[in-house]
């Protein structure tokens, strides 16, 4: 059951490109660690209630408090390095006299 995560490595490389490779990778093993300790406590929430109901809606509420967290700490780039890599850009593709 365990062997899938072997490929992983190679997944995410392939899917996201190798510059943050390990960084990604990272990223996806920490979300199986928080698995590993989240679907014990589902499992303890359906055997109280009786049903996944509340599991799912725990869930579904995590995952919108993380996304609401999300939007609201994320910190654009700094426009001024964009708007710097934008001149040089134009500069490069103006022809030359």
């Amino acid at each position: 059951m365990g062997d899938i995560y072997s490929i992983f490595p190679a997944l995410t490389s392939d899917q996201f490109g190798r510059r943050f490779a390990s960084t990604n990778y990272g990223f996806l093993y920490t979300a199986k660690g928080c698995a590993a300790l989240f679907v014990p406590i589902g499992g303890y929430i359906a055997a109280r209630t009786g049903n996944w109901t509340a599991t799912s809606e725990l869930a579904a509420a995590a995952n919108i408090i993380a996304a609401l967290l999300l939007v609201s700490w994320y910190v654009p780039p700094d426009t001024r390095s964009c708007a710097q890599r934008e001149a040089s850009a134009a500069v490069a593709a103006a022809p030359a006299d």
